[in-house]
């Protein structure tokens, strides 16, 4: 069975798809079936939630951040094989249902996580609670000179380091192939060798593949995240042994800090 995390342009999609039934409705029901994964406690949650109304539904790296009318965050972390459903769409339960949010209107939302790794995290002040992630990479912040920045105070291999959540906040597997790709660099690439021009091709490839990503709602490649597009356009990833869509020489498949890594040898060679 295949699981992947969902990456940032798949929470996004989650958080626009679920943000219209959430934003002013009172919660009024809080339940978790797997509470060890409920920060500080199932009971500490429920008190504080319950009774509250959702003021905004906004995504923070691969977080869905739901704000309370009374300043309180939740935190949802889908992690390996969490996804979000409404109890409405089903004609009965779905399976691996893990934590419960029941609405003012009678609509119920599930957080459904067949690994159990999936998190609900309260807090009351987002910043310390998120104070260990990097910037968001589609913020007006996010300038080519802090992405070198970045990369060139850390002596490390280009792919693991992008996906270090302290250095960029959101990138995962997926989207750090295909901005590799885009940009022409190879994963093995030393960050801290990287030349001015380098680094402005993986600046906007980072951007132009993650807003393209989010415009087709994501890559749906397991039945964990249906409802994607954008495995019909991926370059790299996935596809070893197929045709570069730029220069079609046949897609390598590597593994680089652990993790299976897509690379054109072609229009990214390895600079020796």
């Amino acid at each position: 069975m295949l699981f992947r995390s969902p990456e940032l342009p798949e929470v996004e999609t989650i958080v626009r798809a679920v943000r219209p039934r959430l934003v002013g409705r009172a919660l009024v029901g809080f339940d978790s079936r797997w509470p060890k994964n409920v920060v500080p406690g199932l009971t500490a949650v429920r008190r504080a939630v319950v009774g509250r109304r959702v003021a905004a539904v906004t995504r923070r790296a691969k977080y869905i951040v739901v704000r309370l009318d009374d300043g309180g965050h939740l935190l949802v972390h889908l992690r390996m094989s969490g996804r979000l459903e409404w109890a409405a769409d089903h004609a009965e339960e779905p399976p691996h249902v893990r934590a419960t949010w029941d609405l003012d209107d009678g609509g119920r939302l599930l957080l459904c996580d067949a690994r159990k790794f999936g998190r609900v995290v309260l807090t009351r002040d987002l910043a310390a609670a998120t104070a260990d992630l990097g910037p968001e990479p589609l913020a007006r912040g996010f300038t080519p000179e802090l992405l070198g920045s970045l990369l060139r105070a850390r002596r490390r291999q280009l792919k693991p380091l992008l996906l270090d959540q302290r250095v960029v906040a959101g990138l995962g597997n997926i989207y750090a192939d295909e901005a590799l790709h885009r940009a022409g660099l190879h994963p093995l690439t030393r960050s801290d060798r990287l030349r001015a021009a380098d680094v402005g091709r993986l600046h906007a490839a980072i951007r132009g593949v993650l807003r393209e990503a989010i415009r087709y709602h994501g890559t749906s490649l397991d039945w964990i995240y249906p409802g994607g597009w954008m495995q019909r356009r991926l370059r790299v990833y996935g596809r070893t042994g197929e045709p570069c869509r730029t220069c079609g020489t046949p897609i390598v498949a590597l593994r680089v800090g652990q993790r299976g890594t897509h690379v054109c040898p072609r229009c990214q060679p390895r600079r020796r």
